[in-house]
């Protein structure tokens, strides 16, 4: 089964030396996302979101369920091996909060498409090295021969996700991790971003899971929404549905925080 399937992920922390404490961060969760479809996961810090993208990401352990992309148990022990892990950066690939970490400064931007083309197994000599990164570039907004020979401190936050974006563009992934993807760049170029979201799942039939704290933000990218707070989905639904009755106060909660241009701050308050 294509997609992304998550059942019954639970994810307890330890903490204390001498008195034991047990956090649970996610709490027996359960979706799926089909290809082609964009799902939000909505929160705010300290739901558990996050904790879900690690592990997907195969960054975290789970304490207990099971994560399938494309029908495959990725935490199965016979999995667990540097051939699978290999497979697996090419099936899967994360665009995460901050555009600065998400790269080495001491090396040009093009390093980044460099490794994902060494992913596919295409040398950096190959013919069409060259033409598969410009075309990338070029899906994305971006001009290759402003962009080849900067370095990370010489783009702004919106072009670097943009490249980012462009290795999904090379490696073509089953599914898309965007953890908070808009959420340090200025507002003009958000919309440009997230278009280049809707565009990976149109043309590439990508399963992305959108990780974010804006309401807003879900209801306009997302197919479906799933709401969660402190570890649980309280709530799961089309998001115009859940915009327009929503069932949980926490829900309830996060619709009302959407900013409008036509309610003043004291309203709001």
């Amino acid at each position: 089964m294509k997609g992304l399937e998550i059942k019954n992920l639970t994810k307890v922390y330890e903490t204390g030396f001498i008195i034991k404490r047990y956090i649970k961060a996610v709490n027996n969760v359960s979706f799926r996302i089909n290809p082609g479809e964009i799902v939000s996961l909505v929160g705010e810090s300290g739901s558990g979101k996050t904790t879900i993208a690690k592990i997907i990401l195969r960054l975290l352990n789970p304490t207990s369920g099971n994560i399938l992309v494309d029908g495959i148990d990725i935490w199965a022990k016979e999995n667990q091996n540097p051939k699978f892990a290999k497979e697996f950066g090419k099936k899967v690939h994360a665009v995460f909060q901050d555009p600065f970490a998400s790269y080495n400064p001491f090396y040009p931007i093009e390093r980044t498409l460099w490794q994902a083309l060494e992913l596919l197994g295409i040398d950096k000599k190959d013919p069409r090295a060259k033409d598969l990164m410009y075309e990338a570039l070029e899906n994305v907004g971006l001009k290759p021969d402003v962009v080849f020979g900067k370095y990370p401190h010489q783009l702004s936050g919106g072009e670097k996700q943009r490249v980012m974006i462009a290795r999904c563009w090379l490696l073509k992934p089953s599914l898309i991790i965007a953890d908070e993807p808009v959420s340090m760049i200025d507002a003009s170029s958000r919309g440009g971003v997230i278009k280049l979201f809707e565009k990976l799942k149109e043309e590439q039939k990508a399963s992305i899971l959108f990780i974010t704290h804006d309401m807003g933000l879900a209801y306009y990218i997302s197919d479906r929404v799933l709401i969660m707070h402190k570890g649980d989905i309280v709530e799961e639904g089309n998001p115009e549905e859940i915009v327009a009755n929503p069932q949980h106060w926490y829900t309830k909660n996060l619709i009302s925080s959407i900013p409008t241009l036509y309610r003043k701050l004291e309203d709001i308050s």
